[in-house]
Formats: C-alpha cells, structure tokens, sequence
C-alpha cells in the first residue's frame, strides 16, 4: 500500500500520504457531524455518563475521534482502550485489566480480579484521577459482557465516581442495546450519538482539500466534479472516499495528469465496483 504513495508523492508534490485507510488524528477532519459525535464523547465525560455509546458505519471515522480523545485527554483521566474483546463472562476483567497496564499473569478467579480492579479505581481516584474504559468494535460484545460492563458501572456511587465506560461500535451494537432483556443496561447509557457520513459534496471537497493540505499540498488537485461524483459513490464515509481518491491519483498519476477530473474518478469506481449512489446520504441522528 505505501509504494502506492511513492509512486505518486513527488508527481503531485505530496510529503506524505493523504489518503491512507489507516486511522490517523493528525488528518482529523472537523465535519459537522464528526464534531457533534466529539462533542457528545465530551458531553458524556463533562457529566460523569456510566455509559456513553458512538455508533457509525463501517470507515464513519470512530476509530479515529477514539484516537484523538486519547491523544487530547487530560492528566487526570486514565483510559484503557479495549479493541475486538471477545470471550465469555469472567473473560472480560482480563481485557480490562491488561488494557490499564495490570498484571493479569496466572490465574485466579473472577472474585480476585474484581477486587484487584476496584483497588485500581480507588489508587486512582486517590491520585486525583478517575477512569474510563474505551470498547471500540463494541458491537462484538455478547449480551453477557455488556451485562457485566453494567454491574461493573455498578462501582461508582453516589459520592465516588471512579468509572465511566465507552463503547463504540457498528449500528448493530444498537440493535442489541435496544434488545428487551438488556433495558437495565439501556437505562445505564446517559450519552448516544450515531455518526453518519458527510451530508453534502461541499463537505467531501473540504474533507479532500483538508487532508491534500495536511500531506503538504494547497493545490486544488481535485476539481469540483471529480469531488460531486466522489460524494455520491462513497455517500460521505471517509474510508470510502479515501479508497476512492488514492486509486484516483494513482491513475492521474500514470496518464501524467496533475488534475483529478470526472472522468478518472468515474473509471476508479468501476474498476473498484463503487456502487455509485445518487440519493443524498441519511442526515445523523
């Protein structure tokens, strides 16, 4: 994937790749809706949310507000970030548990973990800080572990807050959450925001211009429609206008083009099979 870059760096005078699919904060793009899914992220730790849920599709860019909350979080706040748990009940505390930089080595029983990670809380609260626990890929947690994750909410108390808990998943964590037998855990969730894709062509030009910017460029690059037809194939997830848009260089690139137009951006969703849409992307909610 990286020579992809080096074949058309210095042709477009580039000093770093723009359209990497690999999630980076230093390419964050401050859509609208990417700005409110950040906000409620805030909103959630500004008010002590037990649990606090960002859903979104495939490539909406959650992985990537994760990775600039971790990179902005303040002193005082302890995180352990958890991808792709999986297991059953009891199997979780490891997760969390090596996530904080805890020692998990041998075995002991579910009891012994749990106290081992309420003294943790409480070290913490006593050094000024208090914890939050980030499940990205949260759709794959069973009903059991989600059921734990609320008795583990269960620590805080009415005058000791240690925990809040994050979980940021596909659409179909949702789905789960909304199941009946898991409304004590819906109850427990106070911050819930669904990132959808960009709403408008304007934005995806914006969003393409920003990160040609950030990868050391200011030319226009793209044209107005190249970036219309960009929007309608990808329907404003940034993982698809970024498959999108490398190939499109790659392709200016070898017709010795500077510009990407139409006609180029259309040839790379055919050859990439895009279904191309030609209805506006649904509004977030």
């Amino acid at each position: 994937m990286a020579s992809r870059f080096l074949i058309y760096s210095k042709h477009f005078g580039l000093t770093g790749r723009p359209f990497s699919l690999v999630p980076d904060p230093n390419f964050m793009f401050w859509s609208a809706v990417h700005s409110r899914a950040y906000a409620m992220l805030e909103y959630g730790l500004a008010t002590f949310a037990p649990i606090t849920v960002i859903t979104g599709e495939i490539g909406a860019g959650k992985t990537t507000l994760i990775r600039h909350l971790l990179r902005a979080s303040p002193p005082d706040l302890r995180i352990g970030l958890v991808s792709n748990a999986h297991g059953a009940r009891g199997q979780l505390m490891h997760w969390v548990l090596s996530s904080l930089n805890q020692d998990v080595e041998g075995w002991h029983p579910y009891v012994h973990r749990f106290r081992q990670f309420e003294a943790f809380l409480r070290s913490e609260k006593a050094a000024g800080r208090h914890t939050l626990l980030i499940f990205d890929e949260a759709q794959n947690l069973s009903e059991i572990m989600l059921e734990e994750l609320r008795c583990l909410s269960n620590i805080n108390c009415e005058n000791d807050e240690l925990l809040q808990i994050m979980l940021v998943g596909q659409p179909e964590l949702n789905q789960i959450i909304t199941r009946p037998r898991m409304l004590q855990f819906a109850q427990r969730v106070s911050a819930q925001f669904h990132l959808s894709g960009m709403t408008s062509s304007d934005a995806v030009a914006d969003y393409i211009a920003h990160r040609l910017k950030v990868a050391g460029t200011t030319r226009e690059i793209f044209s107005p429609e190249a970036c219309e037809l960009v929007f309608a194939a990808s329907r404003g997830v940034p993982r698809v206008i970024n498959q999108i848009c490398d190939y499109a260089l790659v392709y200016a690139f070898a017709e010795d083009s500077t510009v990407v137009g139409p006609d180029l951006v259309r040839q790379v969703i055919a050859d990439r099979k895009i279904q191309s849409l030609t209805s506006s992307p649904t509004p977030d909610r």
